[in-house]
């Protein structure tokens, strides 16, 4: 979860927790922020240097850079006159992320763009790094080649029903995909995916896990028998009351040109 309340005016805070019913808030969502108009707030919320790693942008680092990014986008998002459906959001220690929906103006009518933003987190809750995930496909039609923005954990290992979905995603197992999920999980999806000669293996990166939600940022470096250039993505896990995933959502623009639908 990104910036800091307190470094925000008592005005734009207050307006904050009418808008989320809240007394409280442990850090402004991402977008919230970024509408607000304080970039001066977003600058302090940083550690130090700010920086971001965003699909379309790539790194910005340094804090005129930073102003730049945050009032195209604050632009970008007025113009098409955005609104921000909330899915998920974790905040442990020195982690966090956030899962929304950008609902948008488009060419040919609203899009839907699913987003996703991990933050590194000093112990004072200021940011370290801020890496987003999003697909260019909804807003272009066309993939982006992402280069890796980590480099792959070999030590990391998703727990319970996360690491058995996980290898049978690799190995392009659907049954046990499903047996992963709780009744009724997307076996067409999946049957699709694996179509092309295999499953999908993730080189693991980093985790953050509440025990009901994980995110699992990832590199693809290959998708059934077609070999990709590294390319970083995010997954979100969510685990249903039986313990069985009820969803996993995969955020990255890899293409492996599979057959139509």
């Amino acid at each position: 979860m990104p910036w800091v309340p307190e470094t925000f005016s008592a005005p734009v805070l207050q307006e904050l927790l009418d808008k989320r019913r809240r007394e409280r808030l442990v850090a402004v969502p991402y977008f919230d922020g970024l509408l607000s108009g304080e970039p001066g707030a977003l600058l302090e919320s940083f550690a130090g240097e700010p920086e971001i790693h965003d699909p379309i942008r790539g790194r910005v680092k340094g804090a005129q850079a930073f102003n730049a990014f945050a009032a195209h986008t604050r632009a970008w998002l007025q113009e098409r006159n955005a609104s921000i459906e909330d899915l998920e959001h974790v905040v442990l220690g020195g982690h966090g992320f956030e899962e929304v929906i950008v609902h948008l103006d488009g060419e040919h009518g609203r899009v839907a763009l699913p987003f996703v933003i991990v933050a590194d987190r000093e112990a004072d809750g200021r940011i370290d790094e801020l890496r987003i995930y999003y697909s260019s496909v909804p807003l272009t039609g066309r993939h982006v080649n992402r280069p890796p923005v980590l480099q792959p954990d070999p030590e990391l290992h998703g727990s319970d029903v996360v690491g058995e979905y996980l290898g049978a995603l690799a190995s392009g197992d659907v049954d046990a995909i499903l047996a992963a999920f709780e009744p009724d999980g997307p076996r067409a999806q999946y049957e699709r995916w694996f179509s092309n000669g295999g499953g999908i293996p993730l080189e693991r990166c980093r985790l953050i896990d509440d025990g009901r939600v994980c995110a699992l940022e990832y590199n693809v470096v290959r998708w059934g028998a077609t070999h990709l250039p590294p390319q970083a993505g995010v997954a979100v896990h969510v685990r249903g009351e039986s313990g069985k995933l009820a969803a996993a959502r995969l955020y990255d623009d890899a293409d492996p040109r599979l057959p139509a639908a």
